[in-house]
């Protein structure tokens, strides 16, 4: 690429120059609804060294810079809230800062010195395919702005001594000055997802799907609407990536540790802190991971703004109980299903489990990795677990309660039935009187009960008694005088 045969420094200052004169000439024409057509405008201004009538001159080698659908990224970036001046600001106005790229692709990524966008070079496949994909992503960002798929701002394109560079600006989603303690590239798959010893030996590596399932092998908890909020999120962006016949995305997540020391948080932000000197600096709508995640009736940008030191990060614990802010977006997904990705997976198929390679169709490839981070990456917690001692003053509190119950029922039913048996022994005697009775007056016949009556009577007292004996031996003595 030509990316790697030329001096960093001349690369980004010739993107910044191309990118401050295409965006401060389109402030002269009028707003208007986004058309068809828009999309597939390419505008192109050559800039040579010693400048032109409409060029500033400039120190870099003399180069043409195209600038792809103008007037639909113009309208992305007012739905984000950009303005053009905090746009050229952020892109323009400091030396932009170049990343280290953990990729197998060879792209370049650079970061704006305010930590808001994110210039990435693609190739020219991934440049032909975002361009046919405009049409669709503005209808998907019109229905809904709140997304973790990538925030396109802007595609353009470099030409210098027949070498094209490609790029695109994003949105930013790891926040340089909110020090990332693991840095994760998921997919969902487990084949050779492991991250290299090259890449381990980095200062801030990024790791892979089996190094996760390795050091967060129980998952990250949410509570219960964040961890809602957070599925559905993904099954909808999955779903419009797999109706574009889009795979081979990755979750890119970041995790800061909270209870680390709050010292080691004070240096890394001084060491990352944007730049002081912009008065009010602006904050690109729907960018953050809480933002990105929530729907219009939430609480979430409140919750920014109170709270600005979680810099819009996702609250969740780890499985040892460590407090986590969570940062992460789907990125790469300018790959489409087309010739060379299949037999890519047919090949890989044969040698390997096909279930297991990254390279899969798009609707499976949207299944398993919605899976994976259903079931092994996010999960809910499914009730707060109160302290011991609380449990055991909640449990004595309900067992008196329990008890106290039982006690009140058991003597009122002790109280009717001691009634009705003492109501049952003076029918007996009654019933003698009445016997005797007879002896003196052969004409009267005693009034027997029926035999069910004498059954069910029979059957009562017996249970009553049983019941007084087991229950209360001590009321014996009472019974008895009362009979």
């Amino acid at each position: 690429m030509f990316a790697l045969q030329t001096a960093s420094s001349a690369i980004k200052g010739a993107i910044q120059l191309g990118i401050g004169y295409t965006v401060g000439n389109l402030t002269s024409k009028p707003d208007r609804d986004v058309l068809m057509q828009d999309f597939y405008v390419v505008e192109s201004v050559f800039l040579p060294s010693e400048g032109s009538n409409l060029t500033p001159a400039h120190h870099y080698p003399d180069f043409r810079f195209k600038t792809y659908a103008p007037l639909a990224f113009r309208y992305f970036r007012e739905l984000f809230g950009i303005k053009p001046d905090d746009y050229l600001y952020s892109l323009c106005n400091e030396p932009l800062i170049e990343l280290s790229n953990p990729g197998a692709s060879g792209s370049l990524f650079f970061v704006t010195s305010d930590d808001e966008f994110i210039i990435k070079t693609v190739q020219h496949k991934e440049a032909e395919f975002l361009q046919k994909l405009l049409p669709g992503y503005y209808m998907n960002l019109n229905q809904n702005p709140r997304t973790l798929l990538p925030k396109f701002y802007g595609l353009y394109c470099m030409q210098s001594g027949g070498i094209n560079i490609r790029i695109v600006v994003m949105n930013n989603v790891l926040p340089r000055s909110m020090r990332m303690h693991f840095t994760y590239d998921l997919k969902g798959s487990t084949y050779k997802r492991r991250a290299s010893r090259k890449e381990r030996e980095k200062s801030n590596p990024t790791f892979k799907d089996l190094d996760f399932l390795q050091d967060m092998h129980e998952g990250l908890y949410f509570d219960t609407e964040t961890y809602n909020a957070l599925m559905k999120t993904l099954q909808r962006d999955c779903r419009v990536l797999e109706s574009f016949k889009i795979m081979d995305y990755s979750l890119l997540l970041g995790i800061h540790i909270l209870d680390h020391c709050l010292k080691e948080k004070e240096e890394d932000t001084a060491q990352n802190a944007p730049d002081a000197k912009r008065p009010g600096m602006q904050k690109v709508l729907y960018s953050t991971a809480m933002e990105s995640i929530q729907g219009p009736g939430k609480s979430g940008d409140g919750i920014i703004t109170e709270n600005p030191d979680t810099m819009g990060g996702i609250p969740a614990k780890s499985h040892r109980g460590e407090k986590l802010l969570l940062f992460m977006g789907i990125i790469d997904i300018l790959q489409s299903y087309r010739l060379m990705k299949k037999l890519e997976h047919s090949w890989k198929a044969l040698v390997y489990d096909g279930d297991t390679v990254s390279v899969h169709r798009p609707s499976f490839y949207a299944d398993r990795f919605l899976k994976f981070m259903n079931s092994r990456v996010f999960k809910k917690i499914q009730a707060l677990k109160a302290s011991p001692s609380k449990k055991r003053c909640n449990s004595i509190a309900a067992l008196k309660a329990t008890s106290q119950e039982i006690v009140s029922s058991i003597s009122q039913e002790w109280k009717d039935e001691k009634r009705d048996l003492l109501t049952e022994g003076q029918s007996f005697s009654s019933l003698d009187e009445e016997a005797l009775g007879s002896r003196h007056r052969p004409d009267l016949v005693p009034s027997t009960p029926s035999l069910f009556e004498a059954a069910s009577l029979t059957t009562t007292i017996s249970s009553s008694s049983l019941y007084v004996n087991e229950q209360y031996p001590h009321d014996r003595t009472t019974l008895y005088s009362n009979r």
